[in-house]
């Protein structure tokens, strides 16, 4: 799906984004210019930034406990 129509980023070049280290909005700014044009973007990507930083922070307390 599509996150950002105006630079045309979608939800999986975003949770790529982050599985190869960006952890925050600027980063994904920086690399995909999130939030540069209109802005309507920003929650849906903050939403999946956050959704995918939890997901790893479980799986690395799975694997520590395991």
């Amino acid at each position: 799906m599509y996150v950002c129509l105006c630079n045309g980023v979608t939800d999986k070049e975003i949770k790529a984004s982050i599985k190869e280290g960006a952890t925050t909005m600027r980063a994904l700014y920086k690399e995909h210019n999130i939030g540069s044009q209109c802005g309507k973007c920003c929650q849906c990507a903050k939403s999946i930034l956050n959704d995918e930083l939890i997901q790893i922070a479980e799986a690395q307390v799975q694997i520590q406990v395991a």
